[in-house]
């Protein structure tokens, strides 16, 4: 038997064996039921249960967020906060009971300022931002001066 005929009666397998394969598609596993009516029984998790916490804290970049959440079966609850570009701390704290939904309460704190114009001109062109009660400098930047060879 020659090479070629192998390769030839490998691919008649090959596709006897997938013509045999009947493809569901692609999707989430579905569980039948024994009797002849199809139940599809539902995969999301209703035990679920997690508890995280984050933040973020860069005094040179002036980053400041977090984020924690709970989650105990269908009841989650967490707050999430940032400090927005005009001075102000946006708090979200927020809840999901079940059949309910999203339900947000956002709050600000502290006092918007825009004293010397937008906020890109005024952290940008002076060299300066702050963020809550801090503030910052960035790095100055001067080109490097030319150097002439002979």
């Amino acid at each position: 038997m020659n090479a070629k005929t192998v390769l030839l009666l490998l691919g008649v397998a090959a596709m006897a064996a997938a013509d045999s394969f009947e493809f569901g598609g692609y999707g989430a596993p579905r569980r039948y039921s024994s009797d002849s009516s199809e139940s599809f029984e539902s995969y999301e998790s209703d035990e679920a249960k997690y508890n995280f916490d984050w933040a973020v804290r860069h005094g040179p970049s002036g980053n400041n967020y977090g984020h924690q959440e709970a989650r105990d079966n269908d009841n989650t609850q967490g707050s999430y906060h940032v400090y927005l570009p005009d001075g102000r701390r946006q708090t979200v704290t927020y809840f999901v009971d079940g059949g309910s939904g999203y339900i947000a309460d956002v709050k600000y704190s502290g006092e918007a300022s825009f004293d010397s114009g937008s906020y890109e001109s005024r952290s940008f062109e002076s060299g300066s931002f702050e963020f809550g009660s801090d503030s910052h400098e960035f790095p100055r930047y001067s080109p490097p001066r030319p150097r002439y060879y002979n």
